[in-house]
């Protein structure tokens, strides 16, 4: 991976982050209002404590994905990236047949 593709995934990652929070904290205010007003319930003071927890998740997410990326890395059990995305698919042999059978 070039450093110019990894300062733009990293721009990216921050944007995505920052505009969750964002949203997420506009969302709870939301609750909040709706909390404060006279059909609010306390199922509106939740979401009020939770969309925060939503909105800091991707957050989260990315630095979580990196740490055991780099745990990988120093065990030597991953080579490095490459640009295209590799996806492997396991099948059990019971749920073949199952599939089958339907």
């Amino acid at each position: 991976m070039s450093g110019r593709s990894g300062v733009g995934r990293r721009v990216l990652v921050v944007g995505v982050s920052l505009v969750s929070l964002a949203v997420c904290c506009g969302l709870a205010w939301w609750q909040w209002q709706r909390y404060e007003s006279v059909s609010g319930t306390f199922q509106n003071l939740g979401y009020v404590l939770q969309w925060p927890l939503f909105g800091v998740a991707p957050a989260y997410m990315f630095w979580r994905f990196r740490q055991l990326r780099a745990r990988e890395r120093e065990q030597g059990s991953v080579a490095p990236e490459s640009d295209a995305p590799v996806l492997t698919v396991r099948i059990h042999q019971g749920q073949e047949q199952e599939r089958e059978s339907r």
